[in-house]
């Protein structure tokens, strides 16, 4: 080992110069690998010693480690490792700078520097930015001193292994993008104001939808979206048409028009086809797809009556109940201002789509009701059963269009029922076609109403949510729909199961509640009736994680609860049945999910158990969660349990 010995004590000035030996005077030695024997050329080595690769690495790469901040303090040359001639040159170019090199200032500031860099942490990053990479010399054995392939393989997998571990615990893009932050810190924020102008320049042309405008180019985008077969192709248009507004195409051809278009052709795809919930909520997260809804919101003020219709009535379609919260909250904003406009499809739409998401919005509705009894002659039997539901689902009172119902519509003679199957389906497909088209023709409306099944069901069942079932206009309703028993009722349809259990319900609150009106069904269809609402075909129960913690926890009061107790139309949570006691445990979708106001169905639930006689008592889902563990959540239970329980 004198040969190493003698190269470990040169200092880190000279190993870094190159070591210049003449090749026909060094002698040759031999290294064994374990595998084969190589011959090197080694200065100053007289026999054959074993070398240990791994140690020569390792001292090398502490010497490099310090090579930088050398380098960086003007100590070390860094282009010593070059050839002579190239490093040569590069002297030769820098000759004017041989005088500044030794002065002290400078030594002094990059010695201020360095302090500064280590003190922030940045010492990793500014070798990488400063420190040349020197390249090792690989040496071209000749075909004396071959290297079998087992000999090859393991110095490949030392050389992985070193990389691995000289990686380890550092992250090169977190270090720079903290250098970036720092550098646009250092210059006042220049690049990070620059940013965000040219965001707010984007913006601003994305948003200008009053001013000059191309006639020519607004159709022929309209035309590509409404040619356009699926949601993907018209998304692609509109996405494609936002990139070039942003990079300077004006006047914009986004109008109002065309993006409600955009929205509503998108939201009718999907309809067409019948995407899934999972595959509409990826397709409404797209980057491109929350850009299109951004620039919808901006531009909602300059829409029309059925700009704004289309787009809620888009949204509810695209996202359910589980997104835009926001933007709905937007929509009912907007659509105050506008309800003298609204005609009766728009009211329907707009009315529908909020319920459909759950989202309240008193104020929208109070005004809607109002619109709607000063056009209600001109409302489809659809567009009638539609916005009715709508003001049952969220529970919002409808006094002034019932009470323009019962004016208008107060001759029986004014209502027909349709019996046949066949028009029935193609009444619904119409409907269909008819929600959301940008150009619809104002309906002239005919006193008479021709409703189909369906549209009756849920009439009735709107009206025994709002406890109105002694209004003129369900008195007709109701008898209308009595004539149905000649109508087959089946078993494999979910809508014949869906009518019959709101018909059901509908004749229990009837016996129920209004017991001197004499409406309840004759006792042969009652029978009929009952019989298919209480299928399990389509009714099947689905027991939540939130109501099997609560009834865990109801065996701790020690109390003889009863779960799953049905009553008529009904299955109650948990029952007292010798105290008549109920529990109701009620999850998020018996909720408005902005409000978080009870919806129509557990207003009803609610008002049938008690008019039945039982005591009832309630679990919220939201206060639930507010309580912290166990025996918070066990005296909760008691506390709303107290007033009933003997």
């Amino acid at each position: 080992m004198e040969g190493l010995l003698q190269l470990n004590t040169f200092s880190p000035h000279r190993l870094l110069q190159p070591l210049l030996f003449h090749q026909k005077t060094l002698p040759m030695v031999k290294i064994p690998t374990g595998f084969s024997t190589i011959r090197r050329n080694c200065g100053n080595m007289e026999r054959n010693d074993t070398v240990d690769f791994r140690n020569v690495d390792s001292i090398h790469e502490q010497e490099s480690e310090m090579d930088w901040e050398l380098e960086f303090l003007g100590e070390l040359d860094p282009l010593g490792f070059q050839a002579p001639k190239k490093r040569k040159k590069r002297e030769q170019s820098s000759r004017l700078l041989e005088d500044t090199d030794g002065m002290d200032w400078c030594v002094k500031a990059r010695k201020m520097a360095l302090k500064s860099i280590e003190a922030r942490g940045l010492t990793r990053t500014v070798e990488d930015l400063i420190a040349v990479k020197k390249k090792k010399n690989k040496k071209k054995l000749g075909k004396k001193y071959k290297i079998s392939r087992k000999s090859k393989v393991l110095e490949e997998d030392d050389a992985d292994s070193n990389e691995d571990i000289e990686l380890k615990g550092v992250n090169p893009l977190a270090d720079a993008d903290h250098l970036r932050r720092t550098v646009g810190m250092v210059a006042g924020g220049m690049f990070e104001e620059k940013k965000g102008k040219t965001m707010e320049a984007f913006v601003q042309r994305l948003s200008q939808f009053s001013g000059p405008s191309d006639r020519r180019k607004e159709i022929n985008l309209n035309k590509a979206i409404v040619e356009a077969q699926t949601a993907e192709e018209v998304l692609e248009v509109a996405a494609e048409t936002i990139m070039a507004v942003g990079k300077g195409l004006s006047p914009s051809p986004l109008s109002p028009l065309n993006i409600a278009t955009a929205l509503h052709r998108i939201a009718k795809n999907m309809e067409k086809v019948s995407m899934m919930t999972s595959r509409r909520l990826a397709f409404a997260r797209q980057k491109e797809m929350s850009m299109l809804v951004g620039i919808a919101m901006t531009a909602l003020p300059e829409c029309s009556a059925q700009g704004i219709s289309n787009i809620s009535w888009a949204l509810s379609k695209i996202g359910g109940e589980l997104l835009y919260l926001s933007e709905m909250d937007r929509v009912a904003e907007v659509a105050l201002t506008k309800v003298e406009q609204f005609n009766s499809q728009n009211v329907a739409n707009v009315a529908g789509a909020f319920a459909s998401m759950w989202h309240s919005a008193p104020d929208l509705f109070s005004e809607l009701s109002e619109r709607a009894s000063n056009i209600v002659h001109t409302f489809q039997e659809q567009e009638l059963a539609q916005v009715l539901w709508a003001f049952a689902a969220l529970h919002e009172p409808a006094g002034p269009l019932l009470e323009s119902l019962d004016n208008v519509f107060n001759d029986e003679n004014q209502f027909k029922c349709i019996l046949d199957r066949e028009t029935f389906n193609y009444n619904e497909e119409r409907v269909v076609e008819n929600d959301g088209d940008l150009a619809m023709e104002e309906s002239s409306g005919s006193p008479d109403l021709n409703f189909n099944r369906d549209q009756l069901g849920n009439i009735a069942w709107s009206y025994a949510v709002l406890g109105q079932m002694d209004r003129v206009f369900f008195s007709h309703v109701w008898k209308t729909l009595s004539h149905f028993e000649e109508q087959r009722i089946s078993e494999q349809y979910r809508e014949d199961i869906m009518f019959a259990s709101q018909v059901h319900l509908v004749n229990h609150c009837l016996k129920l509640e209004y017991p001197h009106l004499g409406l309840s069904l004759r006792s042969d269809l009652e029978e009929k009736i009952s019989e298919a609402g209480k299928t399990k075909r389509f009714n099947q129960k689905m027991t939540s994680s939130f109501q099997k913690e609560v009834a865990r926890l109801l065996v701790s009061t020690g109390l003889d609860w009863v779960r799953e107790y049905a009553i008529d139309g009904y299955t109650l949570d948990a029952v007292l049945v010798d105290q008549k006691v109920a529990l109701e445990i009620d999850g998020p979708t018996h909720f408005s999910r902005n409000s978080g106001v009870p919806l129509g169905h557990t207003m009803l639930k609610r008002r049938y158990i008690t008019a039945a006689g039982w005591k009832l008592a309630s679990v919220s889902h939201q206060e639930w969660e507010e309580r912290q563990g166990e025996f918070e959540q066990l005296d909760y239970l008691r506390e709303i349990l107290k007033d009933h329980i003997a």
